[in-house]
């Protein structure tokens, strides 16, 4: 049946990757990727064979509508990102939404995403949560670090390597340098660190250790 399966991809490891999400990229017809080479890399470790298209924030806008039309004309797809769960900070929403719209089916199925393994292994209360995902760069920066100060609950947050230090030394102005977090790293790969402390401590840190790799912040929620 035609529809849009929503597949999630190994964050690290190339073995976390279900049989079903397998099956699923060598039956549909079209391979929606964020990046075409590092999808590549997966596609052809598992030895599947399929016409594939680039769809990134940068062109979905003018995609979604091709998709559509593909679907509704009797063909499926598969949307998987770089790694992780589509829709997760990672294109996706807009390509479900106009499916959704046109009576076109959407199954997502269960998979990686970065956040959980980086929660759970952060020692903090994880019954509830809250995600942030990246703090927005520039404009409302300090408003949401304001609001994430006054949370009760653990949040999460992802960073690049090259801003991490910058975060967490906001992240200490705004909340406190004694304020628990746990910086996840490069999880499920090989060199995998998750670092535990007073955000103090993990500025002198990775001031002193510049990070590499794809990286989630996850911070105590603020004392009763």
């Amino acid at each position: 049946m035609s529809r849009l399966y929503l597949v999630p991809t190994p964050i690290g490891n190339l073995e976390d990757i279900t049989l079903r999400a397998l099956r699923i990229l060598k039956e549909v017809d079209v391979i929606l990727a964020e990046d075409t080479r590092t999808s590549g890399n997966l596609l052809r470790h598992y030895e599947i064979d399929k016409k594939v298209m680039a769809h990134h924030q940068f062109n979905e806008h003018q995609t979604v509508e091709t998709v559509v039309q593909r679907i509704a004309g009797g063909q499926s797809a598969a949307l998987i990102t770089d790694a992780g769960t589509p829709g997760i900070s990672d294109p996706g929403f807009l390509l479900v939404r106009a499916c959704l719209a046109a009576g076109i089916e959407v199954e997502c199925l269960p998979g990686a995403t970065a956040f959980v393994p980086a929660l759970v292994n952060s020692g903090f209360p994880c019954d509830r949560f809250y995600f942030e995902g990246f703090l927005p760069h520039k404009k409302g920066r300090q408003t949401k670090l304001k609001e994430l100060a006054a949370y009760r609950q653990t949040f999460i947050l992802y960073e690049s390597p090259f801003r991490l230090v910058k975060t967490l030394e906001q992240l200490g102005e705004f909340l406190g340098n004694e304020r628990k977090a746990c910086v996840s790293r490069e999880l499920t790969k090989v060199y995998e660190e998750n670092r535990r402390g007073s955000i103090a401590d993990l500025v002198a840190w990775y001031k002193a250790h510049p990070p590499k790799g794809e990286i989630v912040i996850v911070v105590e929620g603020c004392a009763e």
